[in-house]
């Protein structure tokens, strides 16, 4: 028997490192991770929800920006300038792990830079789902669409998942599809985009090739499973969204006043 993985729970304390993509080129929204309608960044307040998680010890922005470096160090994260030429978030954060020189068992949590609402919990979950599945790369979340959620809507990627919660597929179509909706158990699942992995895989990640359905469908965790990785998935209930356009932002911006005492 190998020895157990540490997980949030153990008394030593938090271990992880949350590691936050933040590139300024986003195709719907340029600059939004400096948006700051709230009178601070948004990459700020992504910066204060990794603070919370409990098994968060260091927080880290990978960016292509000195703007946004900046605003991280405002923001008492650590910074690091990576290569504007990423093709995802996961790539970006292998040049910065290995810029870090981390050790290669060090977990490293991607949180997205657009997601200032994310829970904390979410974050302690996606560690656990790698630390508690010792055949696994990745862990992340999936949760149950909220009420008024079209499965069908291809900007909510879903998540297909096998009996002992690891990952079968993640798409952008309707899955599952309920060939009798009167008998259908499996009920579509959302991914929730953040991930826990080790920084070994983040170097290996970045040496894979990318794959056909990662392109096809882009999304980024494909390529893991394309190339027989194994992803744990936690299943919660959450409700946070990402921040993609100015209407979805201006939203944020009214829900965080509505929250501030007045």
């Amino acid at each position: 028997m190998g020895e157990t993985p540490p997980s949030r729970l153990d008394p030593s304390g938090p271990f992880a490192v949350a590691m936050i993509p933040a590139r300024m080129g986003s195709e719907r929204f340029p600059g939004k991770v400096l948006a700051a309608e709230t009178g601070r960044p948004l990459i700020a307040h992504v910066i204060d929800r990794a603070r919370a998680a409990s098994c968060v010890a260091r927080v880290v922005v990978a960016t292509d920006n000195e703007r946004v470096l900046a605003a991280a160090s405002d923001a008492g994260a650590e910074g690091v300038l990576t290569s504007p030429a990423h093709p995802n978030g996961t790539s970006r954060l292998a040049e910065a792990a290995e810029a870090l020189t981390l050790d290669p068992g060090t977990i490293v949590i991607n949180v997205q830079g657009d997601e200032p609402e994310i829970e904390p919990a979410v974050i302690d979950a996606a560690a656990d789902a790698l630390l508690a599945d010792h055949g696994a790369s990745i862990g992340t979340v999936a949760s149950p669409l909220a009420p008024g959620q079209d499965p069908a809507d291809p900007n909510i990627v879903k998540a297909v998942l096998a009996a002992n919660g690891r990952a079968l597929y993640f798409t952008r179509a309707h899955a599952p599809h309920a060939r009798d909706p009167a008998d259908a158990p499996a009920r579509p699942l959302k991914h929730v985009g953040v991930y826990a992995y080790r920084a070994a895989f983040l170097a290996e990640y970045a040496r894979l090739t990318q794959t056909p359905l990662e392109r096809t469908e882009r999304l980024e965790q494909l390529r893991a499973l394309e190339h027989g990785r194994v992803i744990a998935v936690a299943v919660m209930e959450t409700a946070h969204a990402g921040i993609d356009t100015p209407e979805q932002y201006r939203a944020f911006v009214d829900r965080w006043r509505a929250s501030q005492p007045q």
